[in-house]
């Protein structure tokens, strides 16, 4: 029986938080010394989720293929291939976990060659547990921070207030308020729904916030990506490939919150895969046979009825019911117009400053335009209004946006219209006003360029026409 055969050791209680430990991780430790390999083994048993030993880079290089590791504990001095040199093939196929080199025959010049080679730590044999332990903690560390600001990179908008998760006091929103006070200490998955502008990932922050994991990322994705393969090497990471290894945002989420914006928009493939994770807790990134851990709580959202998506045969039943453990759906503006002049005074409060300009007063009469008008865009389109009137530096209802003249001319003589047909008309208007241009129309009406396209060729498909 090999060594990977006899020196593997999985925690069979929670692993020790604290000083050194690092509870969700695997450590792999490859040493030609017996005695080292099983004192190491043993310090770490009891303070991670798994722990391997292997007596040369080869054996290591089949851990490595086997099970991923987030830490390597690496001895220079190594039968074979030295541990240098495995280290820089380690690097050059694309790991980017941490590494702590150790030796017994240190000089000046082995250090420089280890640091170059990527080693994030290099410690003299003989040392005492302290020591190791002090580095891994130091790596756990550099690993946290290195999530954390990938997690920043991808989302520079600040946070919202975890005070205020909704304006407003109408009936609506104090249900909505209290299921968010209700839902966000659990573990479940959450499935929001409602129309485009309502505040969903609002909605998804707030529970991320107040629950437990409000220390850990809270990490968004649109999943409307471009492809399938793309999507899935976001979501689940990739073990090599033209641009080199890579995780994905499950690993970065890792003890927080993953937000699946627009989730009715996943592709079939990833669908299944997405299903997987949330059956088995555990990803397989693009292109590998190791499969990764996560504890990562789902929050999916969509301005599309899931229900009706599964009738059409375009989402997964079992995928929906997964995702809808707990179904929380949000209210359009137009359910809530008590809320709009709460809203109006704190959209001015907050971009008058970031604007660099004047605050603005809303007049009764221009407050009651404005609660009589629809508000397809919801609270994104509202806020939307309250910038522009404030670069413009005046409060216009009628000129500033030509839709909302429609709720001032006589309709007696017409039928209602049906919500469809006031959304058609609307976006019609804005993509009149700025010569078709449809990046620039998505823009003013707070939607992605993706949704209005798709929205555009809805309507051309049933008129028979081509836009």
């Amino acid at each position: 029986m090999t060594a990977i055969d006899t020196t593997a050791s999985r925690a069979t209680a929670a692993p020790a938080s604290g000083e050194g430990s690092w509870p969700e991780g695997a450590i792999l430790v490859v040493d030609d010394e017996p005695g080292m390999r099983n004192f190491l083994v043993k310090t770490l048993a009891p303070r991670c989720r798994f722990v391997a030993a292997a007596a040369s880079a080869e054996e290591g290089e089949r851990w490595m293929r086997a099970q991923r590791f987030d830490l390597v504990i690496l001895d220079v001095a190594l039968p074979g291939i030295s541990g240098v040199q495995w280290l820089q093939a380690l690097r050059a196929q694309g790991y980017g976990g941490e590494v702590i080199l150790i030796t017994a025959f240190a000089s000046l010049d082995t250090a420089i060659e280890a640091l170059r080679a990527g080693a994030s730590d290099f410690i003299l044999k003989p040392f005492r547990v302290p020591q190791i332990l002090n580095a891994i903690r130091q790596c756990h560390e550099r690993a946290r921070l290195r999530r954390e600001n990938f997690v920043l990179r991808r989302d520079v908008r600040p946070s919202p207030s975890q005070d205020t998760p909704l304006i407003g006091d109408s009936p609506a929103t104090q249900r909505v308020r209290a299921a968010i006070e209700r839902i966000a200490p659990m573990p479940s998955t959450v499935l929001i729904q409602g129309e485009s502008g309502t505040g969903k990932e609002l909605v998804a922050r707030a529970l991320h916030a107040r629950s437990p994991r409000a220390g850990a990322p809270f990490v968004a994705v649109q999943c409307g990506a471009p492809s399938a393969e793309q999507l899935a090497h976001e979501l689940f990471g990739r073990a090599s490939g033209s641009h080199g290894a890579h995780d994905g945002l499950f690993v970065y989420a890792q003890g927080g919150t993953l937000f699946l914006d627009e989730v009715a928009d996943l592709p079939p493939p990833v669908q299944a895969s997405l299903l997987r994770v949330l059956e088995e807790r555990q990803i397989r990134p693009v292109g590998s046979q190791q499969t990764v851990p996560v504890d990562v709580r789902v929050i999916a959202a969509t301005n599309r009825p899931l229900a009706d998506e599964v009738a059409a045969g375009r989402f997964r039943e079992d995928l929906y019911f997964r995702l809808r453990v707990v179904d929380l759906t949000l209210p359009p503006l137009r359910e809530r117009r008590e809320d709009i002049p709460a809203l109006v005074r704190h959209f001015v409060e907050t971009l008058a400053p970031a604007l660099g300009v004047a605050p603005l007063a809303v007049d009764e009469e221009a407050m009651a335009l404005l609660q009589r008008y629809r508000w397809p865009g919801n609270v994104r389109e509202l806020r939307n209004w309250v910038e522009r009137s404030l670069i413009l530096g005046e409060v216009n209802v009628s000129a500033l946006y030509p839709p909302l003249r429609e709720p001032l001319r006589p309709q007696a003589a017409e039928a209602p219209l049906d919500l469809e047909t006031l959304q058609r008309r609307h976006i019609q208007a804005v993509l009149d006003s700025v010569g078709g241009d449809k990046t620039r129309a998505a823009q003013l009406l707070g939607v992605s360029r993706r949704t209005l396209e798709r929205r555009v060729a809805e309507w051309a498909a049933q008129d028979g026409t081509t836009r």
